[in-house]
Order: structure tokens, then sequence, then C-alpha cells
């Protein structure tokens, strides 16, 4: 990926979801997404008020003008609708490694959202990216999230002990990663 090309806003269009660069109009939906706890819970934060969500999206606002970009956090939304309903974030970590997030709105999961979001975040990953790993850390209890990184090809590494401190506790997260010579585009 040349320079220009990394300036450029990202846009994925996977099956079901298309995955864009985050706008200051998207205020109203992070808020709804990070300040739900049905959400969070299974996030590495807590609960964001209205403020807190307002700094998060200026920050990644901001770290999507960067150069060189050292992450990839972008709004997912509907093929066919630009209504944010999730996200999703590549965080590079180490040589050519990237670290997997993502999360949907509670009243939007079980659309395969979240599983598209991946797909698709993997295909730039090992594509353009060239990333040569990519890891994800889930907590144990979220069935849901564990299924959708199964799914797609990951392999169990091991657990990650007292990995955050979420909702007044420390919680274990359970180490995934999938190589490139392991992933097949649009698999499973």
């Amino acid at each position: 990926m040349t320079s220009q090309q990394a300036a450029e806003r990202v846009e994925l269009v996977g099956r079901r979801v298309r995955l864009r660069e985050f706008t200051s109009g998207d205020i109203e939906s992070v808020c709804s997404l990070v300040g739900d706890d049905r959400v969070t819970r299974h996030l590495s934060f807590d609960s964001r008020d209205r403020d807190q969500a307002r700094e998060l999206l200026a920050g990644i606002l901001e770290r999507a003008k960067q150069q060189p970009r050292t992450e990839y956090y972008l709004a997912v939304t509907p093929k066919d609708d630009d209504q944010l309903v999730g996200f999703a974030r590549l965080a590079f970590a180490g040589v050519q490694s990237a670290q997997l997030g993502y999360a949907i709105a509670h009243d939007q999961q079980r659309r395969g959202y979240a599983t598209d979001a991946v797909r698709t975040m993997l295909d730039f990953a090992f594509g353009p990216l060239g990333r040569h790993r990519v890891s994800a850390a889930i907590g144990p209890e979220n069935v849901a999230s564990l299924a959708v990184i199964e799914r797609v090809g990951f392999t169990r590494e091991g657990v990650l002990r007292d990995h955050v401190f979420t909702n007044g506790a420390w919680r274990d997260s359970v180490l995934f990663s999938i190589l490139v010579d392991e992933w097949a585009p649009h698999a499973g």
C-alpha cells in the first residue's frame, strides 16, 4: 500500500456489511453503542457516557489522519444502509501483526454482521495491509464472539489471565490468532 493509498478514506464491502471511516455525524450511534452495558460488558472498557463517547470518536477521527496509520477503526453498517450498527478495529502491534476488535449493537446482533465484519477486516489485513498475523482477545463468557472467531478460522492460543479491568473486576481473555497462510478469504 502506498502512502497515498493509506491517506485515502477506507471503505470495505463484505457480503452483509460495509466498513467505512467514522464521521462526526456518527456521534449518536457511537453513544448508543458504547453506552450500552449489554454491549460493553464483553469489551475491554466500561460503558461510556456522552462526553466519553464524544472523546472516543474524536480520538478515532484524529488517529485516522495520522501517517502512517497505526490503526483502522471503522464503522460497521449494513451493506445497503449507512446507519452505524457497530465497529471493527485493527490495531497494528509488532512486526506485520495486528490486533482485531469489534462490537455490534445489541439490537443488531445475530444477523451475521460480526462474522462478515471480521472476514472483511481479515481480507483487508492480509491483502492491502500486508499483515502476517492477526490476533483477537475474547472474554471467556462471550460465547457469540468466541463462535465468530472460531467460525472464520482463528486458532486458540491460550488464556491471558486478568487481562482487562472492566465492570469493576479483572477479566481473563482467550487469545486467538490467524496467520496469513491460514486465511482463506470469505471461507466458511
